[in-house]
Order: C-alpha cells, then sequence, then structure tokens
C-alpha cells in the first residue's frame, strides 16, 4: 500500500477518487442486504466501488481520526465516502448516488499513515480512537441533512483529520455559500 492507493489500484478519475486523503474507500458488509433487497440482486464484495468490504465498521461506529492498523500499513479516517454518478451507471438507477447518500450508508475514506504491506488476509484492527469521536454518520448528517447546524459545523471543523476537501466545503457553508452536488450525484453541470 502506497500513500496514494493499493498497488495495482488504478482509479480513472483523479479529481474526484483517490488522492492522499481518499487513498482507500471501505465499505461496510452490513449494507449489502438492503442493497441487494433494493437492487433485487446479488452483490458481489467491491460492489459499492471499494477498496475494502470490512465486517463491523459502520459509519456509526468509526469517527474521524480514528487510527488503523491494516496488514503492514497505518491508515486513519480521513471523511464520508460520497457516492457519485458512477453507481447509477453501474446499477441503471438514476438516482442511486442520492439513495445512498440519503440512507447514510456511505462508507468511508483512509489517508495512509504509514506505507506497508497489505495482503488479502490482512486484519483491520482500531489502533486508537479519536479524541473528540465525530462518527462518519454524525458528520455526514451534518454535511447532506442539517446544513444549517452551525454549531455542528463548528465542532467537525476542529477535528484536524478531516480531509481537505470536506473541511473546504464547511468553511464555504460558514461563508454563507453552499456548494452544487449535481455533477458528483448525477455526471451533469
Amino acid at each position: 500500500m502506497s500513500w496514494l492507493n493499493f498497488e495495482g489500484d488504478g482509479q480513472a478519475d483523479l479529481v474526484h477518487h483517490g488522492g492522499r486523503e481518499k487513498a482507500v474507500c471501505v465499505y461496510p458488509y452490513e449494507h449489502y442486504p438492503f442493497w441487494e433487497n433494493e437492487l433485487e440482486r446479488t452483490l458481489e464484495y467491491g460492489a459499492f466501488g471499494e477498496n475494502l468490504t470490512t465486517r463491523g465498521l459502520l459509519e456509526t461506529d468509526v469517527c474521524i481520526g480514528d487510527i488503523f492498523q491494516l496488514g503492514e500499513a497505518m491508515v486513519q479516517v480521513s471523511q464520508p465516502r460520497q457516492p457519485c454518478f458512477k453507481l447509477s451507471v453501474k446499477y441503471n438507477v438514476p438516482d442511486m448516488p442520492l439513495k445512498v447518500q440519503e440512507t447514510g450508508c456511505t462508507g468511508f475514506y483512509f489517508r495512509v499513515l504509514k506505507e506497508g504491506t497489505v495482503c488479502r488476509d490482512s486484519g483491520l484492527t482500531r489502533i486508537s480512537s479519536h479524541p473528540q469521536g465525530i462518527t462518519v454518520a454524525y458528520a455526514n448528517r451534518i454535511m447532506h441533512h442539517e446544513k444549517d447546524r452551525i454549531e455542528d459545523i463548528k465542532k467537525i471543523l476542529e477535528v484536524e483529520a478531516l480531509s481537505v476537501n470536506w473541511r473546504a466545503t464547511f468553511m464555504k457553508r460558514l461563508a454563507g455559500s453552499e456548494v452544487d452536488t449535481r455533477e458528483r450525484l448525477t455526471g451533469n453541470t
């Protein structure tokens, strides 16, 4: 695992995927039965474009800034995942990214703190929980549903481990401007 991704993991769209703060996309397996029911099909691991399909790491239990050992590598939760229009294309469901966003079943991203070898059977162990306790679910709720909660936005911004992208969006919101998400959700501007 390198600073940017897993070896052999090439992302076609480096503007919206990958990079230092989104090196590893994680999605909880616990969400698969819900989506299998919604999509009326069986889903294989990686069905949401994630690098890691995990068990026991839900958005309600994982905090921005939590640090994990992944094989020889060390990784840190940097932000919730923001689903994009490519899920619509993959499943032929035009509002799929919005559905994922609205459910809060988004998954999250890791940044790499220490490069190292990661194998298919490498364990993922939480090394430390961030003291501010800002869960991925909470950050998602403030970003997408309760957008005018200024004190909550300020509380999230106190987490130094928050990604630059999410920090910029929250700062714009505090300044009174909103970020247009149409391109991410639909592929159109």
